[in-house]
């Protein structure tokens, strides 16, 4: 497992919150469903970022613990719970492999666009211990290998390897993707009833400022990483993209996956929300 160091995501929290696509309410609905939420029980998300996710179900539980390595980050969650008075949520800084002996027992774990960053078989068997014997597992992307880049993207990346390098800055290191699926790693675990669903895809509108703030709350293209060149970098940014659409605004269609599991097999009622793809890894 790669190092990144302390500075992964430093200088990105208050764009991360403003800027990231917020999940759709599909999510949630399935969530809800598929692991029986009522109220009751402990949710942890793990790499909870600026919590906006986790504060989506302050309904749902009676208290959620947010864990996130990033001190920023977890300021800005402070922040944002404040605001909506959410009374129920608490915000750790540290890491699982820290943190396992004092946070206690979960009904859910959830791990949203944060499991690539960890050491993934170590921490299924931390969360597995974690769990309740009714608890579950989600983990949650919206990164899809298949998917082809639209041609505002590729420009998007394009400019960005103009001015940062072709390597993908990631931290005191570089980023390389796991070559292994999230859900064949899942599948290894102690966790069963291992499936893999993808929900019905949403639409985004992206302008040119909103493009940038997204880049700038990834740790690959944070604003600290273009120094003094900053100023020019948007410049650039702004007129690639506009040569391609002078409207200024750029559509993306997003499609959120999610492998679900749990520590022990229990009868389930199937999805009807969306019945396109529910793929089973484990029996």
């Amino acid at each position: 497992m790669n190092e990144y160091g302390p500075d992964l995501f430093k200088g990105t929290a208050v764009y991360y919150s403003e800027y990231r696509p917020q999940y759709p309410s599909s999510l949630i609905r399935f969530l809800i469903h598929k692991f029986s939420l009522n109220g009751e029980g402990r949710l942890l998300d793990l790499g909870c970022g600026t919590g906006q996710l986790a504060l989506r179900f302050s309904d749902w539980f009676e208290e959620i613990i947010g864990v996130d390595t990033e001190r920023e980050m977890l300021a800005e969650a402070n922040r944002l719970s404040k605001n909506y008075r959410v009374d129920n949520v608490g915000w750790i800084q540290g890491r699982a492999e820290e943190l396992l002996n004092d946070w206690g027992s979960f009904r859910l774990t959830i791990l949203a666009k944060a499991f690539h960053w960890m050491d993934r078989a170590s921490i299924l068997e931390i969360l597995y211990h974690s769990l309740d014997d009714n608890g579950g597992l989600a983990i949650i992307d919206t990164f899809n290998v298949e998917q082809e880049p639209l041609s505002w993207q590729l420009k998007v990346n394009e400019v960005v390897k103009r001015w940062l390098g072709n390597e993908r800055i990631a931290g005191d290191s570089t980023y390389t993707h796991p070559k292994e699926r999230h859900e064949d790693v899942v599948a290894r675990s102690s966790f069963e009833d291992v499936e893999r669903m993808d929900l019905p895809s949403y639409s985004i509108t992206w302008t040119v400022d909103s493009i940038l703030g997204n880049l700038y709350s990834t740790s690959y293209a944070s604003k600290r990483l273009f120094g003094d060149h900053l100023e020019r970098f948007e410049a650039d940014m702004k007129s690639s993209l506009l040569e391609i659409e002078p409207s200024g605004k750029f559509t993306e269609e997003l499609s959120v996956s999610v492998i679900t599991a749990f520590k022990h097999k229990c009868l389930r009622r199937p999805y009807k929300d969306d019945k396109r793809l529910s793929e089973k890894y484990k029996t």
